[in-house]
């Protein structure tokens, strides 16, 4: 069957509902496409190509979308969206421990409403800065799945799992996890595990999350290697992380024997279904092992300024042939200057990535936030790209540049997008769209 192209005879005129035009059309699985279009039918995309092409085909309604650039709906691969309302709220910490008993301390006081109205303003920023697919950590699964009807964004839920302080044993977390996510309806949003991090959770829960991960067809996300003190705590035994944790009664009998990546492997976490989300810090040997078990990285690059970790291991990963991904983490890990609003916004991430590492080329980059995505999330073909059969999941911005600076123009784009479709549907209609 051919991803893109003309409408062939297999699809009868009649079915095309749709045809969008616009004055670049950037696929991202190959090259911008000027005066392109996409002729769509129901949630689907039927083709892509030039508009002289696809208009002779043509039956259904033309919508002329202008001097913009059309491109799919971008793939967040790691958020919190509960927090969202911590915007602002905790400001750097010297160590990453003491922003995580800072965060502890904030969320300790919050009520099931907080939570809710922090998890519907952030979905409702990211519709309004072009993601159509997130990944979220759920922190409070109660919340599901009545948050999922209130948002028109693909919600891949991801259900936390920790056990440190509160003792429970691991076969128990895990079960009840599974029963959660076995009492949730099927269709637009999706389930997983996550593991919390190597760090708060016993070996156990890790091995209990790929052995269901593999006996079920879950993908799982975890956070790895995110500091320098998970590093030390886990191939060095030392460190605030490892006296923290062992006065607060955490067997420490797992430390002192690798890094946290080889941590990971010795319980048979790593494999093509998990999305190992910062891994800023690696041994030697790490990112060829990544490499080898197929791991998703994600990375997030404004978190990754904000706790002034050391340069990201990009070259090490991509060398591994690793694919690597763009989150945008939590808003309680994003700076925000006085007098001045953040949004959780995968235009901020890229830009951010893009000023760390001006060599990376902006098509590299926003398949971080695309095409990659969608491969860790287990949907290519469907969300990221503009292919045959994928979901009609798109986003506008204006075209200021050439069409042959696409690319770059996306990379660097601030603020909202202009328009908005999310399975077939507007969600943020293009201005002047006669409904």
């Amino acid at each position: 069957m051919p991803r893109q192209g003309k409408i062939n005879s297999s699809v009868a005129a009649h079915k095309l509902s749709v045809l969008l035009r616009a004055r670049v059309v950037l696929p991202i699985s190959r090259p911008p496409i000027e005066d392109g279009a996409i002729a769509i039918s129901g949630n689907r995309i039927l083709a892509v190509g030039k508009w002289k092409d696809l208009s002779r085909r043509r039956s259904g309604r033309v919508v002329e979308l202008g001097e913009v650039i059309l491109l799919p709906g971008l793939v967040n691969s790691h958020c919190h969206l509960d927090y969202t309302a911590m915007a602002g709220q905790l400001a750097p910490a010297k160590k990453f421990t003491d922003w995580l008993k800072l965060i502890t301390t904030s969320k300790g006081g919050w009520t099931y409403s907080d939570f809710a109205e922090s998890w519907l303003e952030g979905a409702n920023m990211l519709v309004r800065t072009g993601t159509t697919t997130v990944a979220d950590i759920e922190m409070v699964p109660e919340l599901l799945p009545d948050v999922w009807t209130s948002t028109p964004l693909r919600v891949m839920s991801f259900l936390e799992m920790t056990g440190i302080r509160s003792g429970r044993p691991p076969k128990e977390i895990i079960r009840e996890a599974l029963e959660k996510i076995k009492s949730l309806p099927k269709g637009h949003c999706r389930m997983g595990l996550s593991p919390h991090a190597p760090y708060s959770t016993k070996p156990e829960l890790l091995r209990l999350a790929a052995n269901a991960s593999r006996r079920q067809r879950l993908l799982v996300t975890t956070h790895v290697a995110e500091s320098e003190q998970e590093f030390d705590m886990f191939n060095d035994r030392r460190g605030d992380m490892f006296d923290w944790l062992a006065r607060n009664q955490r067997d420490m009998s797992d430390c002192g024997i690798g890094t946290p990546v080889q941590h990971m492997e010795r319980q048979g976490a790593l494999n093509e279904k998990l999305l190992a989300v910062h891994v800023n810090y690696l041994g030697p040997g790490d990112a060829a092992l990544l490499g080898r078990r197929k791991v998703n990285v994600v990375h997030c690059p404004r978190s990754h300024t904000y706790f002034r970790h050391q340069p990201f291991p990009l070259a090490q990963l991509l060398s591994a042939r690793v694919n690597i991904c763009l989150g945008t983490d939590s808003l309680a890990s994003v700076y925000k200057a006085r007098k001045r609003s953040v949004e959780l916004s995968m235009f901020d991430e890229m830009r951010e990535l893009a000023s760390r590492m001006p060599s990376l080329p902006p098509e590299k980059i926003l398949q971080m936030a695309t095409i990659n995505g969608a491969r860790a999330l287990g949907r290519t073909g469907e969300i990221g790209e503009f292919c045959r059969q994928a979901f009609a999941d798109m986003i506008t911005i204006p075209l200021a540049g050439k069409p042959v600076e696409a690319f770059e123009e996306v990379v660097y784009h601030r603020g909202q997008v202009t328009a908005s479709m999310i399975d077939g549907q507007w969600v943020v209609p293009p201005p002047g769209l006669n409904t």
